[in-house]
């Protein structure tokens, strides 16, 4: 069974050569929480008490400011950090997917780099051969599959490695924001790709500051502040505390067509 369970966790960074307030304010901002001691040596408390539990089917939102505590708890539920204090117990295969350039060497060619990218990602190789046809034919590279990635446009980068991304087989998805910081015309043409990704995933957990795009992948939220979890609870409500307004409000009739809502729905009764 695919699970995570997270219980009163805290991941703390000691700055043990932080000898100015400029030096901590700047960490602080990096990876969020709050500024402590611990026997004289300045800390960070990226994250302190968070307790969470995700079962198979759960998908999930992830929002807060810059410097809430996002990033450090997607590796936190990536098994990538371990708790200072607390527990983080994950069960299954987990696919972190936190920038799309991760795991790719510039001096081989594009379907070497497909292979590698996918073991970073958990494939195995005999899968990853299997999937280079349909990672070309969606990237539309052609040739340049059997080029160097140096010798790639930023554009043709990033269209490899979403290709490689949407072509896994995962149990756990977490997925930073820079998944979404591609082409808006490429993007569009990977949303099927991405909800197939999607659906083919046991948990998702997704930061990402679209509503839009987060109302098109999930169900739930986690909302972040100072390295804490100040609300979960549905997508729509936790939007809506944190962002001051109902996450519809200002959404465009083709963002409403695309989630399969005619007209803006009231929240009387509920969602």
């Amino acid at each position: 069974m695919v699970s995570i369970d997270v219980y009163n966790a805290y991941v703390d960074f000691p700055i043990f050569d932080a000898k100015t307030r400029s030096m901590k304010k700047r960490v602080l901002g990096k990876v969020g929480g709050r500024i402590g001691t611990d026997q004289k040596v300045p800390i960070i408390e990226a994250l302190h008490d968070v307790s969470i539990s995700l079962r198979e089917g759960d998908r999930v939102g992830l929002v807060g400011h810059n410097g809430a505590g996002k990033s450090t708890l997607l590796r936190l539920l990536a098994g990538i950090y371990e708790p200072t204090r607390g527990s983080s117990r994950i069960q299954g295969r987990i696919a972190p997917v936190f920038d799309l350039g991760i795991g790719m060497d510039p001096e081989i060619s594009g379907v070497e780099n497909i292979i590698i990218r996918g073991l970073f990602l958990g494939m195995s190789a005999k899968e990853m051969e299997k999937r280079v046809d349909d990672i070309a034919e969606f990237t539309e590279l052609g040739d340049y599959l059997q080029m160097p990635l140096r010798t790639y446009s930023t554009g043709m980068r990033v269209r490899l490695a979403l290709g490689v991304v949407t072509s896994i087989d995962p149990e756990i998805l977490i997925l930073d924001e820079g998944i979404g910081a591609v082409d808006a015309a490429f993007l569009n043409k990977a949303r099927d790709r991405l909800k197939d990704l999607v659906k083919r995933s046991g948990i998702l957990v997704f930061a990402n500051h679209s509503d839009e795009f987060l109302m098109e992948l999930c169900d739930s939220a986690i909302w972040m502040d100072e390295g804490h979890v100040k609300q979960h609870g549905s997508l729509r409500e936790v939007l809506t505390a944190y962002k001051g307004r109902d996450p519809y409000e200002n959404m465009s009739q083709e963002g409403l067509e695309r989630l399969g809502v005619a007209a803006v729905p009231t929240t009387n009764g509920g969602e």
